[in-house]
């Protein structure tokens, strides 16, 4: 799922156009992810396959998405997720946010 610079451009620009600062944007980014990511989706991570249940923001971090895998779980920085090999619905905004922090 590679989107263009345009796209993500226009993305990002959809999340922030009301936004004044950084901090509103990250925000409206929060926002918007939270209402669009399709929750709960797998992903691996360390190689091992994690269900994403949640996201949360993490002071001074971003954007962080709760990982359960078992009785386990752990925050990790939405950013540092790779791509489920079935990218969930809304998978774009992540990508957006990620474009925005580039």
């Amino acid at each position: 799922m590679r989107l263009s610079t345009a796209a993500l451009d226009a993305l990002v620009e959809d999340v922030i156009v009301d936004a004044y600062d950084e901090y509103e944007q990250l925000a409206a980014f929060q926002a918007v992810i939270e209402d669009r990511l399709a929750l709960p989706f797998i992903t691996v991570v360390l190689g091992i396959p994690v269900t994403v249940t949640a996201l949360q923001d993490r002071p001074g971090s971003g954007i962080a998405a709760w990982c359960r895998q078992g009785r386990h779980a752990q925050a990790i920085g939405i950013l540092d997720l790779p791509l489920p090999d079935a990218a969930p619905e809304g998978w774009a905004w992540v990508e957006a946010y990620r474009h925005w922090t580039s």
